[in-house]
């Protein structure tokens, strides 16, 4: 950990160290595992132009919500036969955007979207978002209320967008974040292979099933490996949809969380009743934003990894009494001003959640070349390779 206090030293805290190697292995475990697969990364995950360079020069492809997405992704020379406007929740001059520079492929999971796209993108590829009922306990963030639609409906639609000229090609999915059960990708599937026969007997064929995010980062609790979930989406895609079918995938979360750790710095200790509180130069506003869901980081302590263990409540600097992250973190006794705190496997939805409330600056980045063991949680820093933080002009 000597290379992380350096870093907090140098370049202050709050600061999230990344690790573009970790992220590369990650993209090559999803297309080495999955048959006829085509990564799509999640740009809402972490938005970095060094993340978005990397998976570009590996080959990646893109799940673009918005139009700043868009732009950023073209201004990088990411093609836009490589992008899919996979937010179901569209403004219609952002699908006339999409659809003038270049995009023809669109996520949706209703009439009405449907009608805007045959409306300002005429003949584009969509495919049909799919709830996924019955999963929400095994996921920390589950997706089910928001998105997606029946099976019913879905074939529905399908039917819907060819009359509008549309060309539906497939279908999507997800299981919802950090999901822990493998076989859920598998009855996803097979009640997506519903539609996929139903679509057949008017004359349309589908080609491509989109499996979405959902890929479990190590946290606190163990977790399925992709190979684990790799294996049930090979034979359900082979079960239940038969031979040359496009996977696609998502990932978010899985690709860039394990790749990041968080380093914030305790800014107060104080005592309220029976409560131990310590404050840190980060929280809810900037960065930490998944904690008032179910995700639980791993936190330690720098230099204090061995000593007894006390509950304390965890929360954020800022004049908000929802900026509390958790009210029974585990941490050492003895922990106080000055101390760093780690949070480990922080490279997703982090630094993008971040915002200037109160007038505090959000996380910055740091690049490293080094190696982030899921195993050990150890980062092995040789050198610093960049410095960057996409909330100011320097």
């Amino acid at each position: 950990m000597e290379q992380l206090r350096q870093i907090a030293e140098i370049y202050g805290t709050p600061v999230l160290v990344m690790d573009l190697n970790v992220i590369k292995q990650n993209y090559m475990n999803l297309v080495n595992n999955i048959r006829n697969c085509k990564v799509y990364y999640a740009v809402k995950a972490n938005s970095h132009v060094e993340i978005v360079k990397l998976l570009r020069d590996l080959g990646s492809h893109f799940d673009v919500a918005s139009r700043g997405e868009i732009e950023k992704l073209l201004s990088l020379g990411v093609e836009p036969y490589r992008m899919s406007f996979g937010n179901t929740i569209k403004k219609l001059e952002d699908i006339k955007f999409a659809y003038d520079h270049g995009i023809r492929m669109f996520a949706v999971d209703s009439e009405m979207e449907l009608e805007k796209i045959a409306m300002v993108a005429p003949g584009s590829d969509i495919y049909v978002r799919i709830s996924t009922n019955g999963m929400e306990d095994d996921a920390d963030w589950p997706l089910t209320r928001k998105f997606g639609t029946s099976v019913s409906h879905a074939i529905e639609l399908v039917k819907y967008a060819k009359t509008l000229g549309l060309n539906p090609i497939g279908l999507s999915f997800h299981v919802g974040s950090q999901n822990y059960n493998p076989e859920n990708w598998r009855t996803a599937i097979r009640e997506a292979s519903v539609v996929f026969e139903e679509a057949k007997e008017f004359g349309i064929n589908l080609s491509m099933i989109n499996t979405g995010g959902g890929m479990p980062v190590k946290y606190v609790r163990d977790i399925p490996t992709v190979k684990q979930i790799a294996k049930v989406i090979n034979e359900a895609v082979e079960e239940y949809l038969g031979d040359n079918i496009t996977v696609i995938v998502e990932p978010g979360r899985s690709m860039v969380g394990n790749a990041g750790i968080m380093i914030t710095k305790v800014i107060l200790r104080s005592k309220k009743g029976e409560e131990n509180w310590l404050y840190l130069d980060a929280g809810v506003f900037h960065g930490l934003t998944e904690t008032i869901q179910n995700i639980r980081y791993r936190i330690t302590v720098d230099g204090k990894e061995d000593e007894e263990l006390d509950t304390f409540v965890l929360a954020g600097p800022t004049c908000d009494s929802v900026d509390v992250m958790y009210y029974d973190a585990q941490l050492p006794k003895s922990t106080t001003l000055g101390d760093i705190v780690y949070f480990h496997t922080a490279g997703a939805y982090t630094t993008e959640y971040g915002t200037n409330f109160n007038g505090i600056d959000s996380p910055k980045i740091v690049f490293v070349n080094g190696i982030l063991s899921d195993e050990e949680y150890e980062v092995k820093i040789p050198e610093i390779v960049e410095v960057e933080s996409e909330n100011s002009e320097d």
